[in-house]
């Protein structure tokens, strides 16, 4: 194996050079042995983890062939396909952040902390907790014998502070709405307090008059949501068509565009510090001032 530094003496004093970026550090000595000790001392500090890679990464490669040469963006593409519906739609977004371009070619095996860093200094919230779930999945599958950075040495998340739209703000917003469909969207989600794509996905057959409830599987978990609704929500209901999906148009939407759409409005409106997911703190805030009991689960 190649050493690493090399030795050379200028003005009497012998220093070393690392050949990889050409930085020099003086030796502080004039005697040649202890300069070819010192520097033996270095090459051997450097060699030894070298090698124990290496040996790692041969007993690895006899298990998984694939190991060698498997980089971080074919961990990223592995990841969404075991999600479906929108929660795939956010992983395939997520792994697109030009936040995570410095380790896309990068060999799993050969990620040190410090790569990771890099890609944490500028990020945000998101790409914080994305890469905490892709170094994790890495774990789980095998694909890294250890764990790159420590639990405690992940820079600490800081979610922006998330409230509930008002009853005024949420009535500036229909104000300056003109579309009916949108209208209609947005006082649904007000009176129902339902995810934003579980709302704008509703079809008129997930509506029975007779009971008058609204019934439909959760995107996220898919689990039943059952509704009962009053003469307010009715009334919205009987402006949507009459078959297919109550919202022809916002449901064509991802969720990120309806999001979008929806600052912008606020905008408009001169209402901030809101978005789609405000309308479900709205109705567990009412609700829990109406007496619903608090689910902890």
């Amino acid at each position: 194996m190649k050493p690493q530094f090399i030795l050379f003496r200028r003005g009497g004093v012998f220093y070393s050079e690392d050949t990889e970026n050409h930085k020099q550090l003086s030796l502080r000595t004039r005697d040649k042995d202890e300069a070819r000790a010192l520097l033996h001392a270095r090459n051997e500090s450097l060699r030894q983890p070298i090698l124990n890679r290496q040996i790692a990464r041969a007993y690895l490669t006899a298990s998984d062939p694939q190991i060698a040469g498997r980089t971080w963006q074919d961990v990223m593409d592995e990841i969404p396909k075991l999600k479906s519906g929108s929660t795939r739609e956010r992983w395939e977004t997520a792994v697109k952040s030009k936040a995570f371009d410095t380790i896309r070619k990068l060999i799993v095996l050969e990620t040190r902390a410090e790569h990771f860093l890099r890609v944490l200094e500028p990020g945000g919230v998101s790409t914080n907790s994305y890469l905490r779930r892709i170094h994790s999945f890495a774990l789980d599958m095998n694909w890294l014998p250890w764990p790159i950075l420590a639990k405690k040495r992940w820079p600490v998340v800081k979610f922006k502070e998330k409230r509930a739209i008002t009853c005024e703000e949420h009535e500036k917003i229909l104000a300056a709405e003109t579309n009916p469909e949108w209208r209609a969207f947005y006082q649904l989600l007000w009176s129902l307090g339902g995810s934003q794509t579980d709302m704008a996905t509703l079809r008129a057959r997930d509506v029975d008059w007779t009971s008058r409830t609204i019934s439909y599987a959760r995107r996220k978990t898919g689990s039943i949501s059952l509704i009962h609704f009053g003469d307010t929500v009715a009334e919205i209901l009987q402006s949507r068509p009459k078959t297919g999906f109550l919202f022809p148009m916002i449901a064509l939407w991802k969720q990120a565009d309806r999001g979008k759409a929806f600052i912008r409005r606020c905008r408009l409106a001169r209402v901030a510090g809101v978005s789609l997911h405000s309308y479900r703190y709205a109705w567990a805030e009412r609700a829990r001032s109406c007496g619903y009991a608090r689910c902890n689960n």
